[in-house]
């Protein structure tokens, strides 16, 4: 049966469930091996001191003060000193009497830990309720003999026992060696885990390098079973869509030389033909029909075969800034490092794409890198016309054209933020449009670290 809780509880509940457990599945894992221990490690604990301990303590204290109370009763039968010295020295005793004195005269000896003589002490108090009495160390024998202060009333006697005789050191061993036995357990566990973890977070690394267009040739599946199957199946899969990217390549690589020989035979007829009114209209649809082939050719082929290197994203952006035909546009970026592994001539056209867009529809033209934790932004604003809200979308989007900024004159077929964004997106990234504080529209490229 789900009880369903109040919203405000269960966003509680949430935000906390969030905030004290561990993100990353090593410390997870961790949390669920260590959390049990310690809780078996304490239920063993207390059971067993509660049980065996407690017991154990109650009835060596016990057999202690007997001794004890034999001992007196012999005094007062008049048993001679020596006697009663003899017997108490065979049940482990030894005492002394000190006639005329009180137990005030004893109070500089040491004080005997109370967590060991707390049984002890219930007993004296049963067994000498009227009495006055006091449990100290003897610190001649490195802490091991208790003195037993009684006073009577025509003296105090002092009794000195092994403290073994009320403490067994073996309860505090079986307490040591469980805990170290748990702590060795709980090693063993943490170095195989991360051997498990290793291989879970080498997929990911490898599967994100290749989300950014970064070919881990040398990756192999390792771990349990189950992340073994899961880095196959990864392979597998790389596998198809990299056979797939090559047969479209291959596929419109045929195309192109299918489609080029006869657009050049018709520009050579068209151009042997006699001038006419027709005539320049055939070879600019000519042309046109060249221009959008080499701009498909070029959005489908993406990236090529380039291979990742580091780029440093502020001298990219800066060298492409310097060739711009604007020669006014401002640069801004901070000094820290900006390198991330890239394909530098394909991150090299996309944003000079933005950037020739920027100077193809406004004036006044900014271009910042900034450096996040996770990544780095390129900001790209201008003040030309923008382009409307619901249409933002749509421009990303093969062969669109915004009829309202952009006509044929301008050499544009719609390809340009198609390719852009394709080249954007194999690195990992991502690519946004919005309004920009200088009036126009505002690029911002976003790529991971």
């Amino acid at each position: 049966m789900h009880i369903k809780l109040p919203q405000k509880i269960e966003d509680k509940l949430n935000f906390w469930r969030r905030k004290l457990l561990p993100r990353t599945l090593f410390f997870r894992t961790m949390l669920l091996i260590f959390v049990p221990l310690i809780v078996v490690q304490i239920v063993s604990v207390v059971v067993f001191f509660d049980g065996s301990w407690s017991r154990m303590g109650r009835r060596l204290s016990d057999n202690l003060v007997d001794d004890i109370k034999i001992i007196l009763a012999l005094r007062e039968e008049g048993l001679s000193f020596d006697k009663i010295k003899n017997i108490s020295m065979q049940k482990g005793i030894d005492f002394d009497f000190y006639e005329g004195k009180s137990i005030d005269s004893f109070s500089q000896q040491i004080k005997a830990n109370p967590i060991v003589v707390a049984y002890l002490q219930e007993a004296m108090q049963d067994a000498f309720v009227n009495d006055k009495w006091s449990i100290y160390v003897d610190n001649k024998n490195n802490g091991n003999t208790l003195i037993i202060l009684l006073d009577k009333d025509n003296g105090v006697y002092k009794f000195l026992s092994p403290k073994k005789r009320i403490f067994s050191s073996s309860i505090f061993m079986f307490v040591v060696w469980m805990v170290a036995t748990s702590v060795f357990l709980f090693l063993v566990s943490v170095l195989f885990l991360r051997i498990q973890v290793r291989s879970i977070a080498k997929l990911a690394q490898t599967a994100e390098n290749f989300g950014k267009g970064i070919d881990d040739d040398d990756f192999k599946p390792y771990g349990s079973s189950e992340v073994r199957m899961a880095g196959m199946a990864f392979i597998e899969m790389k596998k198809r869509i990299i056979k797939q990217i090559v047969e479209r390549t291959q596929m419109l690589a045929g195309i192109s030389h299918d489609l080029r020989t006869p657009l050049t035979r018709m520009k050579l007829m068209v151009t042997m033909m006699e001038d006419n009114p027709d005539k320049q209209d055939f070879l600019t649809d000519i042309d046109e029909m060249e221009k959008m082939l080499n701009g498909y050719l070029a959005f489908v082929r993406g990236q090529g075969d380039e291979i990742p290197v580091e780029v440093n994203i502020d001298e990219l952006v800066k060298s492409i800034v310097a060739k711009a035909l604007n020669k006014k546009i401002k640069f801004k970026s901070s000094n820290d490092e900006k390198i991330i592994i890239a394909k530098e001539q394909s991150l090299r056209r996309a944003i000079t794409n933005i950037i020739a867009n920027a100077s193809r529809y406004g004036k006044k033209i900014e271009v910042e890198v900034k450096k996040y934790e996770k990544k780095i932004a390129v900001f790209v604003d201008d003040n030309g016309p923008g382009i409307p809200k619901d249409k933002r979308d749509d421009v990303f989007r093969a062969f669109y054209r915004l009829e309202g900024s952009r006509n044929k004159e301008t050499g544009g077929i719609g390809l340009g933020l198609a390719i852009t964004k394709d080249i954007i997106t194999a690195h990992g990234g991502k690519i946004f449009l919005d309004d920009s504080r200088l009036g126009g529209l505002r690029v911002i490229i976003d790529l991971p670290l």
